[in-house]
C-alpha cells in the first residue's frame, strides 16, 4: 500500500482522500488507543508498585517502632528490678541500722549502770575509809584513856 493518493492496493482500488483520512484517523486513534492503554499499564504499574514501597515502608516501621519498644521496655524492666532490689537493701538497711540504735542504747545503758555502780564502789570506799579513820580515832581514844587510867 502506498501513501500516494491514487495509488492501488492488492486488489487494485484506489482510495479517494475522505477514505485515506478516515484510515489515517482509524490508525491514529489505534495509536492513540495504544498508547493510552500503554500509559494505563505503566500507571498501573507505578501505582503497584507505590503501594508495595509503601506497605514495606509500613512494615519497616512498625518493625522499627516494635523494636524501639522492646528496648524501651528492657531498660525499664532492668530500672524496674534495679529499683526493688534498692528497696529492698534499704529496707535491710533500715533494719539493720534499728537493730544497731537498739544495740546502742542497750549499750549507753550499760555503761551508765556501770558508772553508777563504780561511784557506789567509790562511795563504799570512801564510806569504809571514814569508818576505818573513825576507828582509828576511837582507838587512839581508848588507848590513852587506858593508859591513863592505869597511870592513876
Amino acid at each position: 500500500m502506498s501513501c500516494l493518493f491514487g495509488t492501488r492496493f492488492k486488489n487494485n482500488q484506489r482510495i479517494n482522500i475522505k477514505t485515506y483520512l478516515f484510515f489515517l484517523y482509524l490508525i491514529e486513534i489505534g495509536m492513540l488507543s495504544a498508547m493510552i492503554k500503554d500509559h494505563q499499564a505503566r500507571q498501573a504499574a507505578k501505582k503497584e508498585e507505590q503501594e508495595r514501597r509503601r506497605k514495606e515502608a509500613i512494615l519497616s516501621a512498625n518493625e522499627l517502632t516494635q523494636n524501639l519498644v522492646d528496648h524501651l521496655n528492657v531498660g525499664v524492666a532492668q530500672a524496674y528490678l534495679n529499683q526493688k532490689r534498692l528497696d529492698a537493701e534499704a529496707k535491710q538497711l533500715h533494719v539493720g541500722a534499728t537493730n544497731f540504735a537498739k544495740q546502742t542504747q542497750q549499750w549507753l545503758t550499760l555503761i551508765e549502770n556501770f558508772n553508777g555502780s563504780l561511784k557506789e564502789i567509790g562511795d563504799v570506799e570512801n564510806w569504809a575509809k571514814t569508818i576505818e579513820n573513825d576507828m582509828n580515832v576511837i582507838t587512839t581514844a581508848l588507848e590513852i584513856a587506858y593508859k591513863t587510867s592505869r597511870e592513876k
